[in-house]
């Protein structure tokens, strides 16, 4: 007799385990697939046993990369998993998000700075674990793109697995369209101009992400408009000569590209501690910014699943329109 365990049910550890597989998790990687139901079984094991045949899929062997479907059957071995400690898990706070966008397959929130999008390197949880903690009855919660920990902004989730698949197949055709708004340190020569310089990622000394501009990178485009240009006795008071506030539309989606593509123009990002100007931003903190002046203002994208054309727009958080408006009414804060 076949045993049947629903989809996340517990793996047992001392006998075998049948899978059913849903219409969420179809088109995974068996691999993939396992990591995420297995926790704490390194991927090494995982595709030791696939390939040793001890996991089987619709009773036939498998490889790592065979593609799972809706309606399989997948034989799990008794598998020892690292149990989670209690207390890791209540050490996630359940939290939502301002909302922007929601459907039954949708989810696009307005991040604020300073959190991550998920776990992981030296951070215990980030948007999506507060997230799924608040919604338990949600079966499915997956980034569908990042922002960095320090942006704030547009963040899209997906709440189905066929939403996700097609949104990763439009953001490799450069679709949806992404905007921000940034503060730039210096000034920019023309209004509206193309950087199209290619991005190294490497690990910096302290173990930290990093990239730089090397033609060894991955290709790169951001369009820059100017904004508005500051240049007053306001900055002069604060050892500053001139910034720059710009919109960014992407047309590749590289880690810290934005921040890479300002630095090259002599141009950082105002607040940025990675690539920014370090005695710029202690005098803008004497201005009141004490963040990355980055901010994931627009989203125009065709929803992935009923094409209906969608604007979405996210103002700038308090803290950064407070700065704009003192930049540009000097006069009205003396």
């Amino acid at each position: 007799m076949v045993r049947i365990i629903e989809k996340m049910s517990t793996i047992s550890k001392d006998s075998v385990s049948h899978i059913l597989i849903g219409s969420e998790e179809a088109g995974q990687r068996l691999d993939n697939y396992l990591i995420k139901i297995l926790k704490g079984v390194p991927k090494s094991h995982l595709q030791r046993i696939i390939r040793s045949g001890e996991i089987r899929l619709n009773k036939k062997r498998a490889k790592p990369d065979s593609r799972i479907a809706a309606g399989d059957v997948l034989r799990i071995p008794p598998i020892r998993t690292a149990e989670k400690p209690p207390a890791r898990t209540a050490a996630v706070p359940a939290r939502e998000f301002d909302i922007v966008y929601e459907d039954e397959a949708l989810l696009v929130i307005d991040k604020p700075a300073g959190v991550a999008v998920h776990g992981g390197s030296g951070v215990s949880f980030g948007v999506i674990e507060q997230l799924r903690r608040a919604r338990p009855e949600a079966k499915y919660l997956e980034l569908v793109h990042r922002l960095d920990k320090d942006t704030s902004g547009l963040l899209m989730i997906a709440k189905k697995r066929s939403a996700l698949v097609k949104l990763h197949e439009m953001i490799r055709n450069d679709h949806p369209k992404k905007i921000y708004t940034a503060l730039g340190v210096g000034k920019l020569p023309n209004d509206r101009f193309h950087v199209r310089l290619p991005l190294f990622k490497y690990t910096g000394a302290q173990g930290e992400k990093m990239v730089r501009i090397g033609e060894d990178g991955q290709s790169a485009h951001t369009v820059f408009r100017v904004l508005n240009r500051f240049s007053d006795g306001l900055l002069h008071q604060v050892g500053l000569s001139a910034l720059t506030l710009v919109e960014a539309t992407l047309k590749t989606g590289r880690t810290h590209q934005i921040r890479v593509h300002l630095q090259s123009q002599n141009c950082p990002i105002a607040g940025d501690e990675r690539y920014g100007d370090y005695q710029a931003n202690r005098r803008l903190q004497k201005l009141g910014l004490k963040r990355m002046f980055l901010h994931a203002s627009e989203l125009h994208l065709d929803h992935p699943l009923s094409g209906e054309k969608l604007v979405l727009k996210a103002p700038l958080p308090q803290e950064l329109q407070q700065l704009v408006l003192m930049l540009s009414h000097p006069k009205a804060e003396h």
